[in-house]
């Protein structure tokens, strides 16, 4: 005896049609986040844009590096083709710009390394990003938090790419000279990848060429050093970038000292 349409529908279709409609929608997640991750860097590199707000400073920027045609074409959408290589997005143009939804604010562990006496901060390229808003929070004013010495460490594989906060550790190193506390931030740029001896370009990063050094860094004796010019502090270790890094960082803070200072690791991933 065949089934009526209807009386299909009132006693199985609904549950089937819901079905197919669930099976549909994850097929098309599927195959959305195939693509993602399957069409270049360009597409899971999102995170390098970043925003920098601090307590006085309700503005963030936005940094965005063209690996490809993803980005190209989003860059497109945001300059016209006469300014391409400007790095500040024109504020008076008449076009009309594409809407952008932005998540957050999201906490980062970053956030405790004002709240050690001492802290090492390690940025592997792009990791970075994480550390701009303790900079600019250390830039409007460092006196209300227990942070006294700040290292920073940024390995990077070519030359531009320090350039993406260049500006910001330059002011801020000229900070501290002014107010009589050199020793606050120590910063040291290592570029991994080079085929000679380069520099920042441009007569505003002499202070930076002369913490730029080629090759990577002797995590060894850079936390010997640490260890022996803060004896008996707590160091805070925090790093942003490579696994390989963070795991020879999170061995070396567990790893003894004859000086009594003891590394606290802390781990942010971008992955």
């Amino acid at each position: 005896m065949a089934v009526s349409w209807r009386s299909w529908l009132a006693n199985e279709g609904v549950k089937h049609l819901c079905l197919l409609i669930w099976l549909s929608l994850n097929v098309l997640l599927f195959w959305k986040t195939f693509l993602l991750y399957n069409q270049g860097p360009e597409y899971h590199y999102l995170h390098e844009m970043l925003g920098c707000p601090t307590e006085t400073k309700a503005t963030f920027g936005v940094h965005l590096k063209i690996v490809g045609d993803w980005t190209e074409r989003f860059r497109d959408l945001l300059l016209p083709p006469s300014s391409q290589d400007s790095e500040i997005l024109p504020f008076i143009q008449s076009r009309n710009y594409p809407k952008l939804y932005i998540d957050g604010p999201f906490g980062s562990p970053f956030e405790e390394s004002l709240n050690y006496e001492v802290s090492l901060c390690v940025a592997g390229g792009i990791g970075v990003t994480p550390f701009a808003s303790i900079l600019n929070t250390l830039l409007d004013d460092w006196k209300p938090y227990k942070l006294r010495r700040l290292y920073f460490i940024w390995v990077c594989r070519d030359i531009q790419s320090f350039r993406w906060f260049a500006d910001l550790l330059c002011v801020l190193y000229n900070k501290f000279w002014q107010e009589n506390r050199p020793d606050y931030v120590n910063i040291q740029l290592y570029l991994s990848q080079t085929d000679g001896i380069q520099k920042i370009i441009g007569e505003k990063y002499q202070a930076l060429n002369s913490r730029l050094f080629i090759g990577r860094p002797r995590w060894k004796l850079l936390f010997d050093e640490i260890a022996k010019c803060n004896r008996g502090k707590t160091v805070g270790v925090f790093c942003c970038g490579p696994n390989s890094i963070s795991k020879t960082l999170h061995k070396l803070s567990n790893r003894n000292n004859s000086y009594g200072t003891r590394f606290e690791y802390n781990k942010e991933s971008f992955s």
